[in-house]
């Protein structure tokens, strides 16, 4: 089977195993957020945190509870960071730097995951587990809550209330996260994925020297990290790491789990508004420009140009042997398309055309299918946005599922759509201007400015994954990235919550002759449109002067 082949089977499967759970996975994960019944353990959590589960929530109270729990998560994290070497299991490592702990205590509790240290030689066993695995089921939590409370605003009507955060939060790690982790977690041990606490143990190389090997409990971190979308890696190279990923089935697990959550809940968002057929729609939307995505980069990748390319039949530096051109430039692909940002192959080694796609990808705000939540009430903005369009064409008061949408909720779908392109097009000026910040870059030319914008972008989209050839372990970069990435998550989930309180107070106005119709073909091609034209094309002219202008030379 010859490697293009091998690519296409690969990202077939992948395609197919996500077709046959999008339905019984995302039937269950609506359930799990109409359900009236609460289990023992959450019973327990509730009592224990003194939260009411039977209360419903104000958007604005809600939100309260969304930032307060994640103030305190940031806070913690950064504390525990700066005792590592106080506390047990830290394999003799200090404490993390004050501008290093809060970057990376930002970066975990907003799902971004973007690491400016490296994992086995920086962090012990408990500031792993309980430090940053703990955040992984937190983080995505959060993302999917405030996801449901958008939906429960277009099913819900005459009412300022989204239902309780604190029990969508609890929901979402009992019944959703922890157990398929558990399974998960299992499954990846058996595959070779290292599950011990040996520590740091030197072995004999085949050239007669001695090699310091770092074990640790990385399947119960890895599972959580690509099924939250979270992608920290235990290990410097992340999935790239034989401890982390080993074969190349493995590599297809992982993938898949990254894809699950996102591309289940249109699903979910279908069955709660008493509409399937919306969900279908918003899921349509999400694969074509994921295919889209996947497709371009693994002909990038596949194309043969250059000396050595042509020799080898692909652009395989930086790419790992065990997986290939495919297996890697597909994970690639899945991970900048959600809000994963893990790897298994180096980005920037990818051809200038290839680099550019996964930052479009990025820039499309990470919709298709997005983040563990945030993809579907990122995907729900954009519609709400070609509704609106949609309007304007026809002459009259665009409505969606039944709900108007007014100036009020056009602003909150702007300011929402605005956020991330601001920060990541500032961060990226302010870098280049700034002659300290770029002596940091290894690269001169069109490849620098694609390091820069790449790091702005991902952490502005909330991704974490980087291109190297960039230092970013210094105080400039490290608060920086710091707060653009605590307002990419928290700024949006203002707006989010906001639109989510309008349309609930709304009354559903009933299907007229006039109304747009937003689950067939037609609506499906005006989303896609405009989460191109609107979201991607804002960074044309960055993208024109570094990656596009690199892969065209």
């Amino acid at each position: 089977m010859n490697t293009t082949t091998a690519g296409v089977v690969f990202a077939a499967s992948l395609a197919v195993a996500l077709g046959l759970t999008y339905r019984p996975f995302g039937d269950y994960l609506a359930r799990v957020y109409t359900s009236e019944r609460h289990l023992r353990a959450e019973k327990m959590t509730y009592r224990l945190v003194g939260v009411d589960p039977d209360a419903d929530q104000r958007w604005s109270v809600h939100l309260r509870a969304v930032l307060a729990f994640s103030c305190v998560s940031a806070l913690f994290l950064y504390v525990f960071l700066r005792l590592q070497g106080r506390l047990p299991f830290n394999l003799g490592f200090d404490g993390m730097a004050p501008g290093q702990a809060f970057n990376t205590a930002a970066s975990f509790v907003t799902n971004t995951n973007w690491q400016s240290y490296a994992g086995e030689s920086t962090l012990g066993y408990l500031a792993q587990m309980a430090g940053l695995a703990v955040q992984n089921f937190a983080s995505a939590a959060v993302g999917i809550s405030v996801a449901i409370a958008l939906v429960r605003g277009f099913s819900r009507s005459h009412t300022d209330r989204l239902g309780n955060f604190w029990v969508d939060l609890v929901r979402t790690v009992v019944r959703v996260l922890l157990p398929i982790s558990v399974i998960g977690a299992v499954v990846l041990v058996a595959g070779g994925v290292v599950q011990n606490f040996h520590g740091v143990r030197t072995v004999s190389t085949i050239a007669g020297g001695g090699q310091a090997i770092t074990g640790g409990p990385v399947a119960s971190q890895e599972i959580i990290k690509e099924l939250g979308t979270n992608g920290g890696g235990f290990y410097n190279v992340n999935s790239a790491h034989p401890f982390e990923n080993p074969t190349v089935w493995t590599n297809w697990l992982q993938i898949y789990l990254l894809l699950a959550i996102p591309f289940a809940l249109p699903r979910a968002f279908g069955k709660m508004v008493g509409d399937t057929r919306q969900g279908l729609a918003i899921v349509s939307v999400m694969a074509v420009l994921a295919i889209t995505g996947v497709f371009l980069v693994n002909g990038f990748q596949l194309a043969h140009h250059g000396t050595v390319p042509t020799a080898v039949g692909a652009a395989t530096e930086g790419v790992e042997t065990r997986f290939g051109v495919s297996g890697s430039a597909t994970f690639a692909a899945a991970t900048t398309l959600t809000s994963t940002g893990a790897v298994n192959s180096a980005h920037d080694s990818y051809t200038g055309l290839g680099g550019a796609v996964l930052l479009l990808n990025m820039m499309l705000g990470e919709i298709a299918p997005g983040g563990a939540g945030s993809g579907l009430y990122g995907m729900l903005v954009v519609a709400v946005l070609a509704v609106f369009v949609g309007g304007l064409m026809i002459g009259r008061t665009p409505e969606y599922l039944g709900k108007k949408i007014a100036a009020r909720e056009v602003k909150f779908a702007a300011l929402y759509i605005l956020t991330t392109p601001a920060l990541a097009l500032g961060v990226t000026a302010v870098a280049m201007a700034l002659p300290g910040e770029r002596a940091n870059m290894l690269n001169s030319g069109a490849h620098g400015l694609s390091e820069v914008l790449y790091a702005a972008t991902s952490v502005a989209n909330n991704n974490g994954s980087a291109f190297a050839g960039l230092t970013v372990n210094t105080a400039w970069w490290n608060t920086v990235l710091g707060i653009s990435m605590l307002l990419a998550r928290f700024l949006p989930v203002v707006f989010v919550l906001g639109l989510a309180g309008s349309l609930a107070r709304q009354k559903t106005a009933p299907v007229s002759s006039g109304t747009l119709p937003t689950h067939r073909p037609l609506f499906v091609g005006l989303v896609t449109g405009v989460a191109f034209v609107v979201v991607a094309l804002t960074y044309f002219p960055a993208i024109a002067l570094g990656p596009f202008a690199e892969g065209l030379h």
